[in-house]
Formats: structure tokens, C-alpha cells, sequence
């Protein structure tokens, strides 16, 4: 029997141990522990691998999102149109700025939200709309975009799971008004801890981003306004400058290994994504579905494949919101967290490993 891991950071790390290391030394011996030059190097070397002209680091993703919305000023009394099934970050963001959440149910063949859907939310209070390229899979950025100009909507969007994903053959990064990444170790661009961005075409947003990042500081000791203080740690993105070169390879091999779960899956009981050929999905992660999802779990674990159900509780059902929503008013949201599966999935996946995974998968 084969063991196969969901995804092994360790072995991301040993492949790249001495740059690692020789990188952190350096970042480490520079005396320049808040910003200095190894975060404006990759700042820099970010915003133009994203396809934008900013980029803000800051502490996680979490702050990142929270960040975008407070540059544009979205509080009490604003609506912000999110995902019913999306990690529960994005919604929490939201939340901490005051503001009022709106789920719009996902199209159940793509897991993502759709133009349709944000409009038959859309009130005379919305004011942003939040869409996730969850996944790794873009959104439908040209109807989004269309949508929001014709209400006068903003938009910011969730790239946590999407760096390196393209749409239309261009990056994502710059395609609304801010777009906001994750780091978090596990992603397909991963720091040694915590660790998110945010990147934009404006100068001003960038600008009012990086002041509310610095407990709302442009000059030291003279606050504008009640920011945070989230900002992206050197030594991070001295690990992220290493690793950004490599990322367009290892996003082939993610979507190499994709293809060859689709063309062997196509035709089973596996419900695989459905994606829109304006796309190129970077797959950080790979979900399929099955009826009889925990009990083929169960046997792929005794086989040896470790799979993981992102998300297995989706927000409105989680403690925090089920005083806001019934546990049925969001359906889709509840079926897909039902019958969801992720796969192994990374660059570090051998061929072998891939085609036991599939094996087990056919044999379940």
C-alpha cells in the first residue's frame, strides 16, 4: 500500500533548503526587521507577477481583506454581496468592519458565485462586492466588472487560493479595484508562517492600504486614522521572494496533475469542477464531489490517500452566524459541503503517487 500525503510542506521546503536558508540569513543579518528592502523587493517583484501596479504586504490574509474594505471606507450600514460557501475569512472581514453580509449561492458546477446571482442580491446599500476565486478557479471577472460598473459598485477580490491563476490570459491581481492574497503556508505561493498582501492599479488605495496596515500612519506618531497594525514580516517575504520564481512551475504541475484526475474521473461517480475555458485555474485546490462522500473517505484513508473537505461546515451554520441565517438558508452552500472532496493536490506529487490516487479513487 502506498501512502500518499494531501500535501507535504516538508518536502517543498528540503527542495529549496539552501536558497531558504541563505535568504533568511541575510534578511536576518540586515538589522531591518519592520519593512526594509527584502519586503520592497517583493512587493515590487508581487504586484508585477499579479498584474497590478501595488502591492501592499500585510500580516495574513485575514487583515489583507479587512484592510482592502477599510481603504474604501465600508461599514454600518453598507451591504457587501460574499459567497455563501467560501472559506470563513471572507466573511469575517466583512464583520469586523461593520458592515452588513449578503450571500449569494454559488453555481453548483463551478462552486463560484455568478453575475446572475449578485444581481438579484444587489439593494440601493450594496456597496462592494466581494467575489472568491475559490479554489484557485477565477471568477467570471469581465461580468462581475460589467455588473458593478453599471450600479457603481466596488469590488475586491478574494485571491487567497488563486496566485498565478489567470483570466482571459491575464493575471488576476489587477482586474478589480484591490485583490487580496493569503500566504499562509499551505497556499500555492506559501510563506514559513503567516503572511498576505494586497494589490491594486490605484496609487491612492494602495497608499490609504499601506497607512491603515500602520495603525493608521503615514508619518511616525501622526495618526489619521484608527488603522491596525498588520504588516508583512521581512523575513517572510524574504522566504516568498525565493519561492516566487518557481511558482509558474509548480502551478503547471498542479494543473498537470488536474488534467489527469479529470480525464480519468470523467464518466465515474466523481462530480468533478466544471471550468470556463476563459479561465487557467491554478488549482490550490482540487474538489470534487460524491454522494457517498465520508464513506469513500473512510476507504481512501485506509488505502493510504489523505483527503481533506474544504469546507466542511459552511459559514451560515458555523456558531458565529447561526443567529443571523437558519441552517437551510443557504442550499447549495450546504449540499456542496455535504459532498465535497479535496484530492491530494501540489507540486510535490509524484506521477506514481497520482496515478494510486486515481486508482483508489475508481476502485471506491
Amino acid at each position: 500500500m502506498m501512502r500518499v500525503p494531501f500535501l507535504d510542506l516538508a518536502a517543498g521546503y528540503q527542495a529549496l533548503q539552501p536558497e531558504l536558508e541563505h535568504a533568511l540569513l541575510q534578511a536576518a543579518r540586515s538589522g531591518h526587521y519592520i519593512g526594509g528592502e527584502a519586503l520592497h523587493a517583493f512587493e515590487q517583484a508581487f504586484a508585477a507577477y499579479s498584474g497590478s501596479r501595488y502591492c501592499v504586504g500585510t500580516g495574513n490574509g485575514l487583515d489583507a481583506l479587512r484592510l482592502a474594505l477599510l481603504a474604501l471606507e465600508i461599514g454600518p450600514g453598507d451591504e457587501v454581496i460574499v459567497p455563501s460557501n467560501t472559506f470563513i475569512a471572507t466573511w469575517l472581514a466583512v464583520s469586523q468592519c461593520g458592515a452588513t453580509l449578503v450571500p449569494v449561492e454559488p453555481d453548483p458546477d463551478s462552486h463560484l458565485i455568478t453575475a446572475d446571482g449578485i444581481a438579484a442580491a444587489i439593494t440601493p446599500r450594496t456597496r462592494l462586492i466581494l467575489p472568491v476565486h475559490l479554489y484557485g478557479q477565477p471568477v467570471d471577472i469581465a461580468a462581475i466588472s460589467a455588473l458593478a460598473c453599471r450600479h457603481g459598485i466596488r469590488v475586491v477580490a478574494d485571491a487567497a487560493q488563486a496566485h498565478g491563476a489567470r483570466y482571459d490570459g491575464q493575471p488576476v491581481g489587477g482586474a478589480f479595484d484591490l485583490c487580496t492574497w493569503s500566504f499562509y503556508p499551505s497556499k500555492n505561493l506559501g510563506a514559513l508562517g503567516d503572511g498576505g498582501a494586497v494589490t491594486t492599479n490605484d496609487p491612492d488605495l494602495a497608499e490609504r492600504v499601506r497607512m491603515l496596515g500602520n495603525y493608521g500612519s503615514r508619518e511616525k506618531y501622526r495618526f489619521e486614522r484608527p488603522g491596525i497594525n498588520s504588516r508583512l514580516d521581512p523575513l517572510q517575504a524574504a522566504v516568498l521572494s525565493v519561492k516566487l520564481p518557481r511558482l509558474d512551475a509548480w502551478n503547471a504541475r498542479r494543473q498537470a496533475i488536474a488534467h489527469r484526475y479529470c480525464t480519468a474521473l470523467a464518466g465515474s461517480d466523481w462530480t468533478l469542477p466544471a471550468v470556463s475555458p476563459r479561465t487557467s485555474p491554478v488549482w490550490h485546490l482540487f474538489v470534487v464531489r460524491h454522494p457517498r462522500r465520508d464513506l469513500v473517505q473512510q476507504q481512501l484513508r485506509a488505502l493510504g490517500v489523505d483527503t481533506l473537505i474544504h469546507y466542511p461546515i459552511p459559514p451560515h451554520r458555523q456558531q458565529a452566524y447561526q443567529r443571523q441565517w437558519p441552517a437551510d438558508a443557504f442550499p447549495v452552500a450546504s449540499a456542496l459541503a455535504d459532498e465535497i472532496l479535496s484530492l491530494p493536490m501540489g507540486p510535490q506529487l509524484s506521477d506514481e503517487q497520482v496515478t494510486y490516487v486515481i486508482d483508489c479513487l475508481l476502485g471506491c
